[in-house]
């Protein structure tokens, strides 16, 4: 296993360095207009979207460049490189990949631009992460589609401008992946409602989304009718490779061990307790399972090789690590720890305690704990359904 890079790779890593160190400001000193002049920098250096090809506003990098590129970005935590973050991650790809060309030049340069929002409509009350199992309906009538049907555990609907949704246009199927349909819909036609659901953090990132006998243009279909499961894989996959949030873990990592350094247990400094020092190595052997597992990633994408169930891995690392990093840092802080944000005494502007209450977002997200075990064992490990 090769682990180093190419001078020009090196050149890369120090260019993005160089342009972080005279562009990103301390977060204080951080004015009104910052994040507005960072998007239109890093549009400009072409980082957003850095792997798509220039033809369609991208910066045709290598797949290399771009896992140093969101690297260095989160060693740095900087600002996120675009704000449509559903359409960088899952929606962009699927467009790039399965779209026509229209669809590119009509979506893609709007997603660069961070003048759009995305949310994803997947999951169903009955269903749960099971997405193939879904009942959500588009009828084809003519050069439209009329789409009924529920979604629920949408992240973002609330603001969200187009939302990519699976529809079944088929029923009477022998596999129930066969007869899903992806289209790409407007979140303002009629017959979209939209309920939010509140955590116990107070966030309202969910929502129900109501479909009734919304039509939606032929043109809006994304790939081939009946074979939108393919591009729901391709998209899941593409989310879960991600360098750059492995990196974001282990500046929590950081975090938390900070933390340990400023608390007492027992009257003592919390790092000398063996069971403290015990937790925080786990969470960081973890964390580097991530990281490993991640490069095994980019490697296939490097040889040219479709990501496979085994991105499920880092799925169900990220849920246990964020949920247990988060209670384990309460727990530390004693009384203190349960204080949310606005309290005087809150630990770390009650940053842990928000994060141990809302975690229903990275738990749900894109699949619970349940249905990644199911995968890795029948996928990966070859054992029988249960």
């Amino acid at each position: 296993m090769d682990f180093d890079f190419t001078p020009h790779e090196q050149a890369f890593r120090a260019e993005v360095r160089s342009f972080l160190k005279a562009n990103l400001p301390p977060p204080k000193e951080r004015g009104a207009g910052f994040l507005k002049n960072w998007l239109a920098k890093v549009r400009a250096k072409g980082w957003v979207g850095f792997s798509w090809p220039k033809e369609y506003g991208g910066g045709e990098g290598s797949l290399i460049e771009q896992a140093i590129l969101k690297e260095e970005m989160a060693l740095a935590a900087a600002p996120p490189l675009g704000t449509s973050f559903m359409g960088l991650a899952w929606v962009g790809p699927g467009i790039m990949r399965y779209g026509t060309d229209e669809q590119k030049r009509r979506f893609i340069p709007d997603i660069l631009d961070s003048k759009v929002n995305w949310c994803t409509g997947y999951s169903e009350p009955n269903h749960g992460s099971d997405l193939a199992a879904i009942q959500t309906k588009a009828d084809r009538i003519g050069d439209n589609y009329v789409v009924n049907g529920q979604k629920i555990w949408t992240t973002g609907a609330a603001w969200a401008d187009w939302i990519i949704l699976l529809a079944r246009t088929q029923f009477d199927v022998e596999r129930k992946h066969d007869g899903i349909t992806c289209l790409l819909v407007p979140m303002h036609s009629p017959g979209i409602e939209v309920r939010p659901i509140e955590n116990m953090a107070g966030d309202r990132n969910f929502a129900e989304v109501f479909f009734t006998d919304v039509s939606v243009p032929v043109a809006n279909r994304l790939g081939e009718e009946g074979k939108g499961w393919a591009v729901t894989i391709s998209a899941l996959a593409n989310e879960r490779s991600s360098i750059g949030e492995v990196t974001q873990m282990f500046a929590r990592l950081d975090a938390l061990k900070e933390l340990v350094r400023n608390s007492k247990r027992r009257g003592q400094p919390a790092g000398q307790d063996s069971s403290v020092r015990r937790r925080i190595a786990e969470f960081e052997t973890k964390i580097a399972a991530m990281k490993y597992n991640g490069l095994r990633y980019l490697t296939k994408q490097l040889r040219g090789e479709p990501l496979s169930s085994e991105t499920s891995v880092n799925k169900l690392h990220r849920a246990s690590l964020e949920i247990d990093m988060a209670d384990f840092a309460v727990e530390l802080t004693g009384r203190a720890g349960l204080l949310s944000r606005g309290s005087e005494q809150a630990v770390a502007g009650g940053s842990w305690t928000k994060s141990a209450l809302g975690w229903p977002s990275v738990v749900i997200g894109g699949g619970t704990p349940n249905i990644q075990r199911n995968i890795i064992a029948e996928r990966i490990l070859g054992l029988p359904k249960d």
